[in-house]
């Protein structure tokens, strides 16, 4: 790097290269192609009925196989746990060995390489590539961006889940691009690719050393992650374009060769902004060389003050049991014991089974919701395609806007978690009722909601609970998700969608085979069941704004800020990782448990 007149910088020199490649934006860049990299699990339709031919499987196998994939893709409690004790480059790794390998032996059963498998070692294959190209590389991924900018994480979650709700597109157009209509071949990409962009960013992806920022600098922070924003708004409707004109028009391959081009174009114009960023924190810092420097001084804590020793959680032999149920103040750091009996993570767990849980319910039955309907098979296609784009506009939108409201107006993150339950409720009456030409409308609702839990879900839990076991709760959150799903898609509509086929075709309900039901009746008890389900649990994470209130009214990035120190209370935020506050005693914690509950 150069420095001249102050604030020139040169870009073009082997020091500012190596700046930008070390730097937190390169980081972040790096995490978002690992993002998008990881959704295999999302085009699942495309390779089916592949498996279907070529392996023999009737439908019941195949909906095994989905769920032992979605099982794969959810459950990350291993994964959280292995985060807690090796570093980042450990988890890429191994999700690109898991990824590779499990997908790879798909692959090979396919083409016939091997010996066809039994259906009990395929959801085996399934379920290591889905856990390995998903958990591994997301807990790795997301939870070093969220410790290297705690203070804009709502833009960090938001943005990052953002890049795999597009992932499923993404891998679409490069698949025609690659290999053309080869189902088999898709299977192959989503192998090797992954593990790919893993292994090539397995040191760059890592929690830096943190140091606390004035409130210029996180907001010159958020003004880059509104770049990204629109960057990934970009992506979304180059994706949005390519799938209408795709069903519209017969695209050849060189057709598919130029969108796909296009699409990568788009999908690394983030590094622009990296450059841009470090190239002006490197004048800024230039600048700064040739002013004076300036002391902050932080005050002294409790425990320095009276010059006595902060004394340890738990005394005796009962110390575990007794700090298991005396946690510690909002935003400080939980164990993982604390965080499980807590209410907020009862509660939150509520709302992930019944609020993911129901909005993929409709999303797994959307096609088939059409059919009953009476809706053309184009237009069926064309909005099942496009769910992608409004699960991508939820996850974005809920992550950037609840972070804009929580800075500027205190508004707190669980009233928007609540309002979204809510919305989706609309979408599951218009399902419901089926109210003629509402299923368009439906359709964008339940895809904005369902991508809107996530970010909201995923920093509820690291404000609430801190970020020291971070990579462990936030799969802890998440784990109740496949079961709401299961209950509500399988016990719920998928009996009723039966039930109500076998009553149209005269036949027991046990054995309605594969008979098509039509009508608003097909899916109305299910879905008014559902509705029922998702306003209860919205009443229910009412508690949670309850409870959360008080501590939503302060600064809850008071200690990841440098004039807000004094603010926070004199507790030291972890100057290299922002994860570890300094103990309390035990009178000042109770008095801060009970400011945030009052």
């Amino acid at each position: 790097m150069a420095v001249g007149g102050g604030s020139e910088v040169a870009t073009c020199t082997p020091a500012f290269v190596a700046r930008v490649v070390r730097s937190r934006w390169f980081m972040l860049f790096a995490s978002m192609m690992v993002m998008a990299a990881s959704g295999a699990t999302y085009i699942f339709a495309l390779y089916s009925k592949e498996l279907r031919s070529t392996l023999g499987y009737n439908q019941q196998a195949l909906n095994t196989l989905s769920f032992f994939k979605d099982l794969g893709g959810n459950i990350g409690i291993v994964a959280g746990l292995v985060q807690q004790v090796a570093p980042t480059w450990v988890m890429l790794l191994v999700g690109a060995a898991m990824n590779l390998g499990g997908y790879l032996m798909i692959y090979l059963a396919l083409t016939a390489r091997i010996t066809a498998p039994p259906l009990w070692l395929m959801c085996l294959y399934i379920s290591i590539g889905a856990n390995g190209g998903l958990t591994f590389a997301h807990v790795g991924a997301l939870v070093s961006c969220v410790n290297n900018f705690p203070e804009s994480r709502g833009f960090v979650i938001g943005l990052l889940k953002g890049f795999v709700g597009l992932s499923g597109g993404i891998y679409t157009q490069l698949y025609f691009a690659i290999y053309g209509d080869d189902a088999k071949s898709l299977v192959l990409l989503i192998a090797w690719l992954p593990a790919i962009v893993y292994i090539l960013f397995v040191h760059t992806i890592r929690v830096m050393p943190y140091t606390r920022r004035h409130d210029q600098e996180v907001s010159r922070n958020n003004q880059t992650f509104l770049y990204f924003l629109y960057i990934s708004i970009a992506l979304a409707v180059d994706l949005l374009v390519m799938i209408v004109l795709q069903k519209k028009v017969q695209f050849s391959h060189a057709a598919y060769v130029v969108s796909a081009t296009a699409l990568l174009v788009i999908l690394f114009l983030p590094l622009g902004v990296v450059i841009r960023a470090e190239h002006k924190a490197a004048a800024l810092l230039g600048q700064s060389l040739q002013q004076p420097p300036t002391i902050a001084v932080e005050a002294p804590t409790a425990s320095e003050k009276t010059g006595q020793p902060s004394p340890p959680l738990g005394r005796g032999g009962f110390g575990c049991v007794t700090s298991m149920f005396k946690p510690p103040a909002f935003g400080d750091d939980y164990s993982i014991v604390q965080a499980v009996v807590s209410v907020e993570m009862l509660v939150l767990l509520v709302v992930s089974a019944s609020g993911i849980g129901g909005t993929l319910t409709a999303i797994d039955n959307m096609a088939q919701i059409g059919q009953s309907l009476g809706y053309p098979e184009k237009s069926i296609s064309t909005f099942v395609s496009l769910i992608s784009i409004w699960n991508f506009a939820g996850r974005v939108g809920a992550g950037y806007l609840s972070e804009i409201l929580l800075s500027r107006y205190r508004f707190p993150r669980p009233m928007a978690m609540t309002a979204v339950l809510l919305v989706s409720c609309v979408g599951h009456l218009l399902i419901a009722f089926g109210v003629p030409q509402s299923l368009y409308a439906a359709s964008v609702i339940i895809g904005f909601c369902f991508g809107a839990h996530w970010p909201l879900l995923f920093s509820i839990i690291s404000e609430v609970f801190g970020l020291k076991y971070y990579a462990t709760l936030v799969n802890i959150g998440c784990v109740s998700s496949p079961l709401g799903n299961y209950l509500l898609n399988v016990r719920v509509a998928g009996r009723m969608y039966d039930g109500e086929a076998a009553r149209q075709h005269g036949s027991a309900a046990g054995v309605s085979g594969d008979k098509v039901c039509m009508g608003v009746a097909c899916f109305k008890r299910a879905f008014l069941v559902i509705t029922a389900v998702t306003f209860l649990s919205a009443l229910v994470s009412l508690v949670l704004v309850w409870r959360t209130k008080g501590f939503y009214q302060g600064d809850i990035y008071a200690k990841f800020k440098l004039n807000g120190a004094i603010a926070a209370d004199g507790r030291n935020a972890g100057a290299e990782t922002g994860m570890e506050a300094s103990a309390q005693p035990e009178e000042e914690q109770e008095k801060r448990r009970s400011k945030n509950t009052n």
